[in-house]
């Protein structure tokens, strides 16, 4: 029972992620496949990279004939931020026993979000719905790139624009954070930092000093932060939730 609850806790929480990574994944298998690469690079690229970016950047240099070398600095360069965030969770990763390397491999942008909403609730794993929730998003990518890839080589299909669905996902789950969390501090410096370096770097290179700097200044008021998530709702927060429960009973 506690396993079932699990799995569709972990199934609902990765839906958002479900619905971008389709159709991402997608224009993803699309330009592999017109790039000379059928499904099954499709799949096993989305398999063992699983870079989201990094994949697309993969198509251009799999087509200019990039070297080994180049193609890795590369991906290290772009996949870089995953370092900064990914620090956060390797103590909750342990939680995941013999599942902890996977959970360092697929920690995407999305998956991260996402995790960043678990919370331990009855009947439900934590451990378990993490991993679930990582998995899946994994095999929402894998099957977007094999669908995007058989549907290029048989449908004239134009993908322009798809790549605004992660960015209207990235707004779903930001607007979902700010309303479960006490303390906005952390959204808000990240907003803050990001705009910064967005006019002064430009949108092709603000993201990597974006973290640098928003994780040193959350690191150095993170008594401040703590402090704020564990003070009490308020009276009128208190009484509505009460209310709330009391018509999810009725």
């Amino acid at each position: 029972m506690k396993g079932s609850k699990t799995f569709h806790y972990a199934f609902a929480k990765s839906l958002p992620v479900m619905f971008g990574y389709l159709f991402l994944g997608s224009a993803f298998g699309v330009m592999l496949q017109h790039a000379g690469y059928n499904f099954i690079w499709a799949f096993f690229i989305s398999l063992t990279v699983f870079a989201g970016s990094g994949q697309f950047l993969l198509v251009s240099l799999l087509s200019g004939g990039a070297s080994l070398a180049m193609t890795a600095a590369m991906t290290l360069l772009i996949n870089s931020r995953h370092m900064f965030y990914g620090l956060s969770f390797l103590e909750r990763f342990k939680k995941t026993g013999k599942k902890y390397p996977y959970m360092i491999f697929s920690l995407t942008d999305e998956t991260y979000s996402v995790l960043c909403s678990v919370k331990p609730e009855k009947d439900i794993d934590e451990g378990k719905a993490m991993f679930l929730i990582a998995l899946l998003n994994h095999l929402y990518w894998i099957a977007g790139g094999v669908l995007g890839a058989l549907l290029g080589q048989f449908l004239p299909i134009d993908f322009t624009g798809i790549d605004f669905s992660m960015t209207a996902l990235f707004v779903v789950l930001f607007i979902e954070q700010w309303l479960d969390f006490k303390s906005h501090i952390p959204a808000v410096t990240g907003l803050f930092v990001s705009f910064i370096f967005l006019l002064l770097l430009g949108p092709d290179n603000f993201i990597l000093p974006s973290l640098l700097v928003t994780v040193t200044i959350l690191m150095a008021c993170k008594n401040l932060v703590q402090k704020k998530m564990e003070e009490p709702a308020s009276e009128q927060a208190q009484t509505s939730l009460e209310k709330r429960k009391e018509d999810d009973t009725l």
